[in-house]
């Protein structure tokens, strides 16, 4: 497997799989424990990574959101609790996940030290989120750890796409409307922004340049490697579903 085979295959589940843990009722309960409902946990537990940052700070991370319901859900979120400690919180509900659905499933310390090793190498130049995310420490036992590993190559590839986006020519609430034409008053927006007619090239565009970015961290890893890296994926994403 090329390693721009292994980002082809992999990415999309990663996607998924790291984003598992956001809405599911027992992170929302850890939400709620703190006065938060499940999207402002979403945003504060995510966002803050950042720090307490201006509302506008967390729009330029998130990419995809009406800067109106950014700010809306940023700043009464903050108002329950301190964002660095949401932070740390969502992750530690990420590792739980991890741990309900992941205990049964062997090799995960190879797919854990693959995750490690393209993280290691991935640039955080423009990709703020994403190294807000890695710089969170990780849980000791694997299944957790496992789970937060992916948590954490999804703002990667997550972050590099915002950039691709923006490089592309392509505004990010149109690149929504686009890929999530059912979503558009979830992000905030009151109705969807007009598609031209080029615009789907260019978030073609963006895709293959996502790509790119994150190729170069995926290429440290060697033919081992990126079969764990992958049987782990596909592991863990049987798992979620079982």
């Amino acid at each position: 497997m090329t390693p721009a085979e292994l980002v082809s295959n992999a990415c999309p589940k990663i996607g998924s799989i790291g984003a598992a843990f956001y809405f599911i009722p027992e992170t929302t309960g850890r939400g709620k424990e703190h006065g938060l409902d499940g999207f402002r946990f979403y945003f504060l537990g995510r966002g803050g990574v950042l720090g307490d940052v201006d509302a506008k700070v967390i729009q330029s991370a998130f990419g995809y959101f009406d800067g109106a319901l950014v700010a809306k859900m940023w700043n009464s979120a903050k108002e329950k609790m301190a964002p660095r400690d949401a932070a740390h919180l969502y992750f530690e509900c990420a590792a739980d996940l991890g741990r309900r659905k992941f205990s049964g499933i062997a090799g995960l310390d190879a797919y854990c030290a693959a995750a490690e090793k393209v993280i290691a190498a991935a640039h955080p130049a423009s990709l703020a989120l994403f190294a807000g995310t890695a710089a969170e420490p990780l849980a000791e036992d694997l299944p957790a750890r496992a789970m937060q590993l992916t948590a954490v190559l999804r703002e990667y590839r997550g972050s590099a796409h915002l950039t691709a986006v923006v490089a592309s020519g392509l505004s990010p609430a149109v690149a929504h409307a686009i890929k999530r034409p059912n979503d558009v008053t979830t992000f905030g927006y009151a109705e969807a922004p007009a598609i031209g007619e080029g615009d789907q090239a260019k978030l073609d565009a963006a895709e293959q340049l996502t790509d790119a970015i994150v190729l170069t961290a995926y290429r440290v890893l060697d033919g081992a490697e990126a079969d764990a890296l992958m049987a782990g994926v596909n592991a863990m994403e049987a798992a979620l579903a079982s």
